[in-house]
């Protein structure tokens, strides 16, 4: 990769896991109203044929890992733990009450904050209140964020027990310096053992997550790093750039210096060394910023054009209505985006009064819905069209004007109806995006909102 190029399109950008992306939600025009309307519209029109999913996140970490931008709360009292369920389930059947029939899961993921920070005997309440009043799809796809320092066998087992095939652990860099740094202090055996407890028990899908950008991390680290994940060969790897968002309340970034993290082209190295040696092992680069092996469902998801994007990531099941459970929670009805309050104690009371607690949120316009569907393409497949006419928009022109210096720069290939990403392209999905972006392009921030797209 040419320094140049990185140089050239290293700029704050988002990381479109929606689009409208969060900070241009049009939180005026949103009412809780609508918001429910939307999602009995999306439920009546797909929960027979697909299923719905959820997405409950779980808040609660015992200590800060100072990379994190995620919504979290530090506390090592687990006395917390039932009152927060509680409210979960009351908040689930609050939507359970807008329903005209039994909801039918596809897709359930547990996110946070730290699930496993939950005893495994919670997390099985948790699950079996949300299916009290809920069936299973077939062939479902339930996964969980586990962090190898505090997941046990028991909450493998009952999760298993629960319907989940697929479990993530976060590994972020093996290396002691980079893991004092990141507050994160994780032995390899930890790793190891919660990786093959899993597949012993019988989990179709083991994935890790490694970072690299981290505070004083180097080349060298992002080698052994994945010198010691191939030993153990999950089989899939999200290996995606650190997202430097100092200004966010609430995470622990603020203590480092842009000295303190490389550079960009120093960034560009280590992914392109990771990524060979990931290819060189058998994984496939899958979207963005994603590995995975031909045994995995994400890579079949790829070959039969299924994989799909949302607040989760890449997922391999697709279902128009994802609704957010939990704090600071996303719901997507396809219509609408809707977030939870972001306090624990804010939510909670909400729930108690038996109120829906999203607190802002976004209704789709037919503009919003076409370019949605340009950015999931080109995030998903690499590629977009719009020959159907249904899929133009008025600055279609502008935004292929904005992309011709990348297909200079080879980055694209640009034909008539068509856009295709090249292998050179793809570490810079984010900045072809970002032209078909018209909310940017129209109010471009004065603050930075983004972490840099390289």
């Amino acid at each position: 990769m040419q320094n140049n190029l990185v140089s050239k399109y290293n700029v704050p950008g988002p990381r479109y896991t929606s689009y409208p992306t969060v900070p241009y939600w049009n939180n005026a025009e949103f009412s809780l109203s609508e918001w429910k309307r939307n999602v009995i519209q999306s439920f009546s029109e797909s929960n027979s044929s697909e299923g719905i999913s959820l997405y409950i996140h779980l808040p609660f970490c015992e200590s800060l890992c100072t990379f994190c931008g995620c919504n979290k709360r530090i506390t090592k009292n687990h006395g917390v733990e039932t009152p927060y369920l509680d409210s979960v389930l009351k908040e689930w059947r609050l939507y359970l009450e807008m329903f005209p029939e039994r909801p039918i899961i596809k897709e359930l993921h547990l996110g946070g904050g730290t699930p496993t920070f939950f005893s495994a005997e919670n997390l099985k309440l948790l699950i079996k209140g949300i299916f009290r009043d809920a069936s299973m799809a077939e062939n479902p796809a339930f996964s969980f964020e586990g962090h190898p320092n505090n997941t046990k066998g028991e909450h493998l087992q009952t999760l298993f027990d629960c319907g989940f095939t697929r479990v993530s652990y976060g590994v972020q860099d093996y290396n002691p310096t980079v893991q004092v740094a990141i507050h994160r202090l994780q032995p390899f055996v930890n790793v190891k053992n919660v990786t093959e407890t899993a597949r012993q028990i019988g989990y179709t899908s083991v994935g890790h997550d490694i970072i690299f950008g981290l505070p004083f991390q180097k080349r060298e680290h992002v080698i052994y790093s994945i010198e010691k994940t191939k030993e153990l060969m999950p089989d899939r790897i999200a290996f995606y750039s650190y997202a430097h968002v100092p200004w966010i309340k609430g995470n622990g970034q603020r203590g480092f210096k842009e000295a303190d993290l490389p550079s960009a082209a120093e960034k560009r190295e280590m992914y392109e060394t990771g990524k060979k040696m990931l290819e060189e092992a058998g994984y496939i680069e899958i979207g963005m910023d994603h590995f995975a092996l031909k045994t995995d469902s994400l890579y079949k998801a790829v070959e039969n054009k299924k994989l799909h994007r949302n607040f989760m990531g890449y997922t391999d099941s697709k279902t128009q209505l994802m609704l957010g459970l939990g704090v600071s929670a996303i719901g997507d009805s396809w219509y609408s985006f809707g977030q939870n309050a972001k306090n624990v104690e804010e939510y909670q009371d909400l729930v108690e009064q038996g109120i829906l607690p999203v607190y802002r949120g976004h209704m789709l316009n037919e503009e919003d819905l076409i370019i949605r569907k340009h950015i999931l393409n080109m995030m998903c497949r690499l590629e977009t069209s719009w020959e159907d006419a249904s899929l133009q928009f008025k600055e279609l022109p502008d935004a292929l004007d904005k992309l011709k210096e990348m297909e200079d720069d080879g980055l694209i290939k640009i034909g008539a109806t068509k856009l295709q990403i090249t292998e050179k392209g793809r570490p810079f999905v984010r900045n072809i995006c970002m032209a078909f972006d018209v909310l940017l392009q129209r109010s471009q921030p004065e603050t930075q909102l983004f972490s840099m797209t390289v």
